[in-house]
């Protein structure tokens, strides 16, 4: 069920403290942690505690807990003191999402021009 932990879920035992993780910020809501396999010299996952599958199941049922994400995206950007940063919500085996609990990527440090690579 969409909120509950589950016990399959990485992220969920995280959040659980099952699993360790290098924690940057806590809220309520959310935790944020660093990436193990980090693409730029700052890549922080931020994650709802709650268990949701993707970033658009999230918003769908809880758009106030989306929010706190994004607005912890912005606070672990600032803390990391990156003028620039990029925000980045898999969703989706073609998108690359291979974690199934939704989460955003704060990627900076180094120049992220678009397309990625």
């Amino acid at each position: 069920m969409a909120g509950e932990p589950q016990d399959d879920c990485l992220f969920c035992k995280i959040v659980a403290g099952q699993i360790p993780a290098t924690i940057v910020r806590e809220t309520d809501t959310t935790v944020a942690f660093r990436d193990i396999n980090p693409q730029a010299p700052t890549h922080v996952l931020v994650i709802p505690k709650a268990h949701h599958q993707d970033a658009a199941a999230l918003a769908a049922a809880a758009p106030d807990v989306a929010a706190d994400v994004l607005r912890e995206t912005q606070a672990v950007a600032g803390q990391e003191q990156l003028e620039s940063y990029r925000i980045v919500f898999n969703t989706g085996s073609g998108a690359g999402q291979t974690v199934w609990h939704a989460h955003a990527h704060v990627l900076g440090g180094r120049g992220l021009e678009w397309p990625p690579g």
